[in-house]
């Protein structure tokens, strides 16, 4: 692989993924990362122990939910980029060397893997994730301005130090929706707004997502709707 300007850390979130753990994660070359770090959150079909097992650094997450993972393992990030990746299964491998060169030749803040850019698609979306994926999409590019084909994919890079500077690690910027339609946000569309509010330098590459092979799906499709919807016009009205 190409060598990458910048130092990255594979990021794994996890909640009882073994049998995609064991399927996925022996595709990926340790020598193209910084770090692999695991995320555990709860699993109790042995996934940290395999993940220990094969020498990844593993931190056990405390609080529930995606976001959680994020927030809680970033003191251990070594790397100078993050890639948040999914061992389910919907996250291609083959992808990563291709990603981190992008993320590396353009010197861009977030580079995500769209799985609606010309030339790939979805493999795993059925008529409603696919329509709200569409929507919610539209309206952060209408409502702030953007560009993008996809805003909830996991799948992507962002340099570790706009987590902090646009306050994704706080629960403040959060805690309005999740106390309304009682859940926990993921920080994608977050991310995605602020990185357009803050003008910060952003690209996309196409890449499939595959059926997942592990795993279930762990959607609150009407809560989350409700509260990206709120957020979305919020924050419209917040600095950051």
């Amino acid at each position: 692989m190409k060598e990458c300007k910048l130092k990255f850390t594979l990021l794994v979130p996890t909640l009882n993924e073994i049998y995609g753990m064991k399927n996925i994660m022996p595709s990926i070359k340790k020598e193209w990362f910084e770090q692999i770090l695991v995320v555990d959150g709860g699993s109790t079909d042995g996934t940290p122990e395999w993940a220990l097992k094969e020498g990844y650094e593993v931190v056990a997450q405390k609080r529930g939910g995606l976001r959680h993972a994020y927030t809680e393992a970033l003191d251990s990030v070594r790397g100078d980029a993050v890639i948040t990746f999914s061992p389910d299964g919907n996250s291609i491998a083959e992808l990563l060397p291709e990603l981190m060169a992008k993320m590396s030749e353009g010197d861009y803040d977030m580079v995500i893997v769209s799985r609606y850019a010309p030339g790939a698609k979805s493999e795993d979306d059925d008529f409603l994730t696919g329509f709200g994926n569409w929507f919610f999409t539209k309206l952060i590019n209408i409502v702030h301005g953007g560009k993008y084909t996809d805003i909830f994919v996991m799948y992507r890079a962002w340099k570790k130090e706009i987590f902090y500077s646009l306050k994704l690690h706080e629960d403040s910027s959060y805690a309005f929706e999740e106390s309304l339609f009682f859940t926990t946000l993921g920080i994608e569309p977050l991310l995605c707004i602020r990185a357009l509010k803050n003008k910060l330098k952003i690209a996309e590459i196409p890449g499939n997502e595959p059926k997942r092979i592990g795993g279930t799906r762990k959607l609150q499709i009407f809560q989350w709707g409700a509260s990206y919807i709120w957020q979305i016009f919020r924050e419209l009205f917040i600095k950051i």
